[in-house]
Order: structure tokens, then sequence, then C-alpha cells
């Protein structure tokens, strides 16, 4: 017996709940420290990090406690880590503390994700709109004729950066019809992704919101479901890097669906 749609969004409204509340999940993330090619201190962590050939290094001596994740015993000297986007990542450990290289449009940065952080003590769930079936809409996905495009778009701390988009999905809402500018290209099973607002955002939702599509099938029809519309990882801690919407991506309609908040208790 499998379950219900509605079951099926509960089951996923529990499981996004509790990985934001995870010991290292989005709330334990207490800062995003962006690098230099200068060896600097990063503050409350022990050794020297910088930026170096693509990957993240620092300068440690014993006794500092950091070791790389899965090696049991501290590194010291000069350790050299690979960022997020290399195909076999690496993280650092320091007692409690995650140590999370990141490369973003060539820049890297070290997150550190702290259980104790006051965010993840003060959290009491994500506030979601009730589960309602005419909110999952069929669309159709029509890629760009000339392929990927690079939309420079402002993000959560105020630098614009480019956002990868691929084509629109139009559906129908209370008989109007829109589109939204979408990111991946739905071939081999891959799935359709957006950055929204509508006219909930900024009031009873966060200032906008992700979305998900199944992959297209050949003649590009989808389901666009606003029920499983989830909030940025930036709604969960200041420092994440959240893209805004694209332009066209600020719908009118008040979409009364989807996750809506953080509640702090």
């Amino acid at each position: 017996m499998t379950d219900t749609a509605a079951e099926a969004w509960q089951r996923w409204t529990e499981a996004r709940s509790a990985a934001a509340g995870a010991p290292h999940g989005p709330l334990a993330l207490t800062g995003t420290h962006w690098l230099e090619p200068e060896p600097a201190e990063v503050p409350g962590l022990p050794g020297r990090w910088w930026a170096e050939d693509g990957a993240v290094c620092a300068e440690l001596r014993a006794g500092d406690g950091v070791r790389i994740e899965g090696e049991p015993q501290e590194s010291t000297g000069r350790v050299v880590l690979r960022p997020d986007t290399d195909r076999h990542p690496q993280l650092a450990v320091l007692d409690g503390l995650r140590l999370v290289p990141i490369e973003r449009e060539g820049e890297l940065a070290l997150r550190v994700f702290d259980p104790d952080a006051p965010a993840r003590a003060a959290f009491a769930g994500i506030a979601v709109y009730p589960y309602a079936p005419d909110w999952a809409v069929p669309a159709v996905f029509t890629p760009f004729e000339g392929g990927a495009q690079a939309l420079l778009v402002e993000n959560a701390d105020g630098r614009a950066r480019p956002l990868t988009v691929t084509g629109q999905v139009a559906f129908t809402l209370a008989g109007q019809p829109h589109t939204l500018t979408v990111s991946g290209d739905g071939s081999a099973g891959g799935r359709l992704s957006g950055v929204i607002a509508d006219g909930t955002s900024g009031r009873d939702t966060y200032r906008f919101r992700f979305v998900s599509l199944p992959a297209p099938d050949a003649q590009g029809r989808t389901v666009l479901d606003f029920n499983r519309a989830f909030l940025p990882p930036c709604a969960f801690a200041d420092h994440f890097v959240c893209p805004f919407p694209p332009p066209g991506n600020r719908l009118d309609v008040a979409v009364e669906a989807g996750e809506r908040q953080v509640v702090t208790g």
C-alpha cells in the first residue's frame, strides 16, 4: 500500500524539520568566512587559513585539535581541503564543530557549523500551510532555444552572482496563466528547480522560497506542487548565500501552500 499524496507530504514536512534541527543542520551555521590567498586567522578557530589552487588550506600545530573527518589523528602542518564543488569534497572537525570548505563562483570560504548555535537551541519547527491538492498543478517545461543562460541575480548577502537557468515552466493558477524561469534540464531523470516569491512573501512567508519539480516527460509535462515550496537555507541562518528570484519569478497571486517560516520557542 502506497502513501496518499497528503501522507507523503506529511512525511516530507517531518523530514524537513528534522533535517533543519540536526546537530550540523542549517540552524547550526555560525559563520561563512571568505578566504584570501594570504593566510589569516578565522575567528574562533586555531591556525591560519587561506585559499590556494581551488582548495581551502590551513597551517595547524599539534594540539590544535583539528582533524579531517574520517581520519583518527589530528591534522598538523599544511592541510589541504577540497571544497563542496569537488567530486570528492572534504571537511574537518574540531570537537563538536564541523568545518566545511565551499566554493562559489571561484571564491573559497570555510563554513563553521556548531551544534550549540543559539538558533538551533531556539528552533521549534517550520510553520507550514495545510496540505491542499489544488496547489499541485500541471506544468509544461520549455527549454531556452539557445541553451542555459546565466542571469545576474542579487543574493541574500547583498552580492550579485550568476544564476544558471535553462528554461521556463508554464502553468495555470485560478484560471490565470503564469510562467517561472527554472534551472535543470530535466534529462536523465533530473529535476527542475526554481526560486520564487509571491503575494505572501515577506508577510506570511519568508521573503522568497524554492520549488522543485519532477523531471518532465518527452512532451515537457511535469507537476508544480506548491505544497512543497520550501524555505531557502538563509531562512535558517544569515550566513548562507541564497539567490533571490530572477526576473519574472515574482507571482502576484498569494501562494498559500508550502513552508511559511522558521518557528522559534
